[in-house]
């Protein structure tokens, strides 16, 4: 099997963390020799505010529960860091979180381009605003506020709906538009499928 570079793009609450899971059980399962790197900016993030050391994390912490973007630079820094100490062009890597915007996955260009990782699989999971919203009002965390939620998919509608489009025209990319509304385990299925891992 060749290194694999998959990134999963979908609105909070559209199950990207769970699927990423079950993919990289099944990476495990079917290539046990190669290292698999998983990114989720998200959970970077959180990390990064519970250390609660400075202004940085402070700030953080408290956008996070506003659900507004955070800013470019940090993002790019908190993955860059992840790719820098774990990334080489033999892993299979895994991404969630980023890129949120064209800008970004322009800078994340540079970094696919330095670890060789030219072919790209983009899993865009399709999923209405009404069922994520649903989602995410149902799983009680204290950064899901109607107001947090309104305000993440906003953002996820002006600016991150332009990557997928943006991958669309990228040589070496294949973006799959998997039903996000189907259960797990089916969505799961439709993931393996389009990346040819059944």
């Amino acid at each position: 099997m060749k290194p694999k570079t998959v990134i999963f793009i979908g609105p909070q609450g559209s199950g990207k963390g769970t699927q990423i899971q079950q993919l990289d059980q099944v990476l495990k399962e079917k290539d046990p020799a190669r290292p698999i790197v998983d990114i989720q900016t998200g959970r970077r993030f959180r990390a990064l505010a519970a250390r609660e050391e400075g202004f940085t994390e402070e700030h953080v912490g408290k956008t996070l529960d506003s659900g507004v973007l955070q800013p470019l630079f940090l993002s790019v820094m908190l993955w860059g860091e992840a790719m820098q100490n774990h990334v080489d062009p033999d892993c299979h890597l895994l991404i969630d979180g980023f890129p949120r915007t064209v800008r970004e996955a322009r800078v994340l260009e540079t970094a696919l381009s330095f670890y060789s990782r030219e072919q790209v699989d983009i899993i865009n999971l399709d999923t209405p605003e009404e069922v994520v919203k649903k989602r995410m009002e149902s799983r009680a965390r204290a950064d899901d506020t109607p107001e947090s939620i309104k305000a993440r998919l906003e953002w996820y509608r002006t600016e991150t709906l332009p990557v997928i489009e943006y991958y669309r025209g990228r040589d070496d990319t294949t973006v799959h538009d998997i039903n996000g509304q189907l259960s797990i385990e089916e969505v799961h299925e439709e993931i393996l499928n389009a990346l040819d891992l059944k």
